[in-house]
């Protein structure tokens, strides 16, 4: 039997965050092909969290029951670290968590390196949230040295690679381990440059740039404790450069957290603003709001704070 997409094509995002081909709604059987995956994914940069929440159901159903093959399996993985990934925007360690084992499982399925490298890394975040360091770091090693073992590396492989690096620095960064923290930022540096000799698929923003790297240094070294480190990154960043609107309120957000630290309410919230307008849902998740919460109680007079704290933290739907 014919098998249908799940997502209807052409969702109003405003800048066209999904699109594609209509899909042939009459079959009974729902199907999960790539360009759902890619249209979800899509959402998610977007910082589209309610409409990519409305259409996961879909996709989860959709992955577990037309998983075949290897190039199947790879689709649902794929669904299964954005559900992941949506978890840990809601706050939901848990579930980000099952989420993340099932996309590990479907990874070892597909047995594609790019593929086994995201679920690491979308496992790596519930699990250092619960204090599994090790095992988050294990797997990215892991995973970065399956990416690593080929004598002919693509352009794919070393930008997985290197996102794995990104995510074991952090990793280490939030469990205080200076000297690993560091050493993997440099790896993902180093696969930065080897990936910038590749040739560029047009169309398919890259997500390992050295704008990446930046924007995690803003995280890693204000995790380690050098806040005027963390502060230098900030300033070089430049995040009309980030390939995406959920980068973009990253960015923004790790700057906040950052200005906090040194004692500067007022840049905080310059930069929690920045957060809205990147992604309005983005200053609307748990740990942003406890940031404006933090903000409004170190400086309650700031102009304009008042109406976005009714807009984010009160009213955040």
């Amino acid at each position: 039997m014919k098998r249908r997409s799940v997502l209807m094509a052409g969702v109003a995002l405003g800048a066209g965050a999904v699109a594609g081909p209509a899909p042939a709604w009459a079959a009974a059987e729902p199907g999960l092909s790539a360009g759902d995956v890619a249209a979800a994914r899509r959402l998610f940069a977007a910082g589209a969290y309610t409409r990519l929440g409305e259409v996961l159901p879909l996709l989860l159903a959709a992955a577990r029951s037309t998983e075949e093959g290897p190039a199947g399996a790879a689709r649902a993985a794929g669904v299964w670290v954005l559900a992941s990934q949506l978890a840990v925007k809601q706050g939901r360690t848990g579930p980000a968590g099952a989420f993340a084992e099932q996309a590990g499982a479907a990874a070892r399925r597909s047995g594609d390196p790019v593929v086994l490298a995201a679920a690491a890394r979308a496992a790596a975040t519930p699990l250092r949230r619960t204090g599994r360091t090790d095992e988050a770091l294990l797997l990215l090693v892991e995973a970065r040295a399956h990416l690593l073992a080929g004598s002919r590396l693509t352009a794919a492989d070393l930008e997985a690679a290197g996102l794995a690096a990104l995510t074991a620095a952090y990793t280490a960064a939030q469990a205080h381990r200076p000297a690993p923290a560091r050493d993997f930022a440099a790896q993902a540096e180093e696969d930065t440059l080897r990936l910038a000799r590749h040739p560029h698929t047009p169309g398919r923003p890259r997500e390992l740039t050295a704008g990446q790297c930046t924007l995690y240094g803003i995280g890693i070294h204000r995790h380690l404790g050098d806040v005027d480190t963390a502060l230098a990154h900030a300033r070089r960043l430049r995040p009309g450069r980030l390939p995406t609107a959920e980068r973009r309120a990253r960015a923004a957000t790790d700057t906040a957290r950052t200005l906090l630290d040194a004692g500067d309410a007022a840049g905080a919230f310059a930069q929690l603003r920045l957060v809205e307008a990147a992604a309005p849902l983005e200053a609307r998740r748990p740990a942003v709001r406890a940031l404006t919460t933090h903000v409004a109680d170190l400086r309650p007079g700031l102009p304009g704070l008042g109406d976005f704290v009714a807009r984010t933290v009160v009213s955040p739907v």
